[in-house]
């Protein structure tokens, strides 16, 4: 039996009666990385935010370790959902300080964070003076900052550069070895594809395809039959 740290059966999600995600089923393993592929507007954003508790499941059913889905959850898992939340007029250490002192954590998990995304040599350098990839990295610290064994990241090269990009990579491959999980969504192929060990394809609201990335495998060709298959107008 395959250890999974997260999955959903069927998860829905209505919005004014029209269903954005439709019977959605997941199976992420643990200490791996999950790639959600899908168009702009196939819902994978929706789908996030409700494991993450942002939105509430029209129906279905979320398991994390094998148990129903409850807010003590949240306390195993970090998230970077669009763009990071980050005090501008503070320094990267103040921000970090911020979640420390809310969450009742020790100052000393601030440098660990800090060390992880190569952010400690920052100083006095507030994030408004940040670059993307320095804010989606300090981002990533403030998701990682209560030790969280599942760090969700929707869409995290968006904006950045080339090194920004390959910066990221590197980081997010390193999780799976640190013994935390990643379900990073995206619709760049050639991103996902270099980091992930599972992917699932989801279009129309649908998962269309999910299973392990295979060497050789032309994941472009795969994308387009699937997203194609059940895209939406207007995606």
């Amino acid at each position: 039996m395959k250890d999974l740290i997260l999955e959903t059966k069927n998860l829905c999600k209505t919005f004014k009666e029209q269903k954005v995600v439709q019977d959605i089923s997941l199976s992420v393993r643990r200490n791996s990385i999950y790639g959600l592929l899908g168009p702009n507007g196939a819902g994978k954003s929706t789908t996030l935010k409700m494991i993450t508790g942002m939105l509430r499941p029209s129906s279905g059913e979320i398991l994390f370790e094998n148990k129903p889905w409850s807010r003590k959850s949240l306390s195993n898992m970090g998230a970077l959902i669009e763009s990071a939340p980050l005090y501008e007029n503070l320094t990267a250490r103040e921000n970090l300080k911020v979640r420390t002192t809310v969450l009742g954590l020790p100052d000393d998990r601030i440098d660990e964070v800090l060390h992880i995304v190569d952010l400690e040599n920052t100083g006095k350098k507030q994030a408004h003076q940040f670059s993307m990839g320095m804010k989606q990295r300090l981002g990533i610290a403030i998701a990682l900052i209560n030790h969280p064994k599942l760090l969700i990241l929707d869409e995290p090269t968006n904006g950045l550069d080339p090194f920004g990009i390959q910066e990221l990579r590197e980081l997010i491959r390193s999780f799976p070895e640190q013994g935390i999980t990643v379900i990073l969504s995206s619709h760049i192929l050639s991103e996902v594809e270099q980091i992930v060990d599972q992917i699932g394809i989801i279009s129309g609201g649908i998962l269309g395809y999910q299973g392990d990335i295979k060497q050789g495998q032309d994941l472009e060709q795969l994308f387009m039959e699937v997203a194609g298959k059940y895209r939406r107008e207007g995606e």
